[in-house]
């Protein structure tokens, strides 16, 4: 069984306007294509996997801390 592969400028979407690449820094505004609220996580169209709490995994595999807000 082969494994895509989604490179960081690649574009997964075909609509328009066309969502952020993963390595863009607003790319958690691309479009939810998975939703799984019961696990706390969500696909965007661009590979990024987005947990309910801020945390990203990259289609890279590099993951991404949550942010977590201050007062």
């Amino acid at each position: 069984m082969s494994r895509s592969t989604v490179l960081p400028t690649q574009r997964t979407c075909g609509h328009t306007p066309p969502c952020p690449t993963a390595e863009d820094p607003d790319r958690e505004a691309a479009l939810l294509v998975a939703s799984h609220p019961e696990q706390g996580w969500g696909l965007l169209c661009n590979g990024v996997v987005l947990f309910d709490d801020t945390g990203e995994l990259l289609p890279d595999g590099r993951a991404v801390a949550p942010q977590r807000r201050t007062r």
